[in-house]
């Protein structure tokens, strides 16, 4: 009698090894995560304690959208494989300017109602994986990873260009020391060793920061053993029809970025994806943002940077992902555990992040050679997609907010202040322009017709709509 193969998504390894791979993911997407509510509690101007009362909420729902996405709810919620969700950086915009019109009643209201938007359109969207061929997540990958460097620069030379410690060289060199220990890590260590290289390097760069005086504990000392606010903190939600439109089409960003990151998490392990697997995952982020709605939150999406991580360290367990999530839930529940960790100084998250980032646009560029370029217009889409995506990551403000569309009305740079959300409508509409829609315009596909090798349809064959891209 045969015996049937344990996939290497459900493997669960040893416990020691397992809480280990669990924290390496912790620490790269802590700084990601926790910017959201430093950042939109600074611009509504709320107090130190209320703001550490949303990181903590934070953590929290973070932590149960990483528990639901691994280990997974019946058929219901969770895609079962390792992915770290976070807070997405696509809600810090319409959520301060919420705020500022409306209050903090009608950002958490609007969130809910987002929150059941997705639930409702998860599957519909899910259905829509064939128009997501490895011409448009390819794309959008590379434009993922590209993108992130930016923030990634941030962590490592500061947030503000006219800060005087800004781009500090002892930060740079601190940041390149980092960097540097990951490669001779995962060049020469062996085994588990180089598996957990990154953590490694995070080790020794916390050690280092020490005499240089970046490494403050003071906020353990002040931080609580146990901190939750209640459920509806600010007050009784309320819906302004503008504040939920807006929310419900950052939930649509969302779903774009995460279908790109589930995509990659699956070719990356390996796994066969299904559009009701897919379902499953982007439902799980409708279920944070309504978690988000009551619990003071914010809405979560796949984090690119541990999609990086996965294809780095080749550990493909979602039980290791559970134990993030783990991790996360505590630390929303116990601030001290996270006051330590926020300890960290950035630029040694930082080194480690602008190589997980730059994993990332990695594989779409793996992802982008699965593609057929001979006798179509690939390249162009390619080319248009990236081109004009960047445009908003290029355009920064001395804290590097987007300001390529600063002057356009709230909606135009909710959906196009992200490089993102921008590259995902290009990639999937000139798709669509081009290998599918209209007849095909033979006598541009003239000379690669003459080739009697040459395809003899402008449009590439892609995965099977119900996998995860495979050419």
């Amino acid at each position: 009698m045969s015996h049937r193969t344990k996939h290497p998504v459900d493997e669960v390894l040893p416990p020691g090894r397992m809480t280990l791979l669990g924290l390496q993911h912790m620490s790269i997407m802590y700084a990601g995560s926790v910017a959201v509510p430093l950042i939109v509690g600074a611009a509504l101007k709320l107090d130190k304690p209320t703001i550490g009362l949303l990181v903590n909420a934070d953590l929290l729902v973070a932590g149960i959208a990483t528990l639901i996405q691994s280990i997974g709810i019946g058929k219901i919620l969770g895609i079962r494989l390792p992915v770290v969700a976070g807070a997405t950086f696509s809600v810090v915009n319409p959520m301060i300017m919420i705020g500022a019109q409306y209050g903090l009643p009608a950002v958490y209201g609007a969130m809910l109602a987002s929150g059941v938007f997705g639930l409702i359109i998860a599957k519909p969207f899910a259905k829509m994986i064939r128009f997501f061929p490895p011409l448009v997540s390819g794309t959008l990958l590379v434009v993922i990873g590209v993108s992130l460097i930016g923030p990634g620069s941030a962590l490592i030379a500061g947030h503000d260009t006219e800060s005087p410690d800004y781009a500090a060289p002892s930060h740079i060199g601190l940041a390149f020391l980092v960097i540097a220990l990951l490669v001779l890590f995962t060049r020469f260590l062996r085994g588990f060793a180089s598996q957990i290289a990154p953590l490694l390097a995070l080790a020794i760069g916390l050690v280092v920061a020490i005499p240089m005086g970046l490494v403050d504990l003071g906020g353990v000392s002040h931080s609580n053993w146990l901190g939750l606010a209640s459920p509806f903190h600010f007050g009784a939600p309320t819906f302004p029809v503008a504040a939920v439109l807006s929310m419900c089409v950052v939930m649509l960003v969302t779903y774009t970025e995460s279908t790109a990151d589930l995509l990659a998490v699956a070719e990356i392990t390996g796994k066969k994806l299904t559009d009701g697997d897919l379902a499953r995952g982007l439902a799980t982020d409708g279920v944070s943002a309504v978690l988000g709605g009551v619990m003071n939150s914010f809405p979560d999406t796949a984090f690119a940077q541990n999609v990086g991580l996965v294809q780095m360290t080749g550990v493909r367990s979602r039980w290791v992902v559970a134990v993030t999530g783990g991790f996360l839930l505590v630390m929303g529940l116990v601030p001290k555990v996270g006051a330590f960790i926020a300890a960290i100084p950035e630029p040694v998250i930082g080194g480690v992040a602008v190589v997980m980032f730059a994993m990332v646009a990695a594989v779409g560029v793996q992802t982008l050679r699965k593609v057929e370029y001979t006798g179509n217009h690939n390249t162009f889409v390619v080319a248009v997609a990236i081109g004009v995506g960047m445009l908003p990551a290029v355009a920064l403000d001395r804290f590097g907010g987007s300001v390529f569309f600063a002057h356009f009305p709230h909606w135009v740079q909710t959906i196009c202040g992200s490089p993102i959300t921008v590259t995902a409508i290009l990639a999937f509409l000139l798709n669509l322009l081009f290998n599918h829609l209209g007849a095909k315009r033979s006598a541009d596909l003239e000379p690669a017709a003459t080739s009697p090798h040459a395809p003899s349809d402008d449009v590439p064959d892609p995965a099977p709509p119900v996998e995860a891209p495979h050419g």
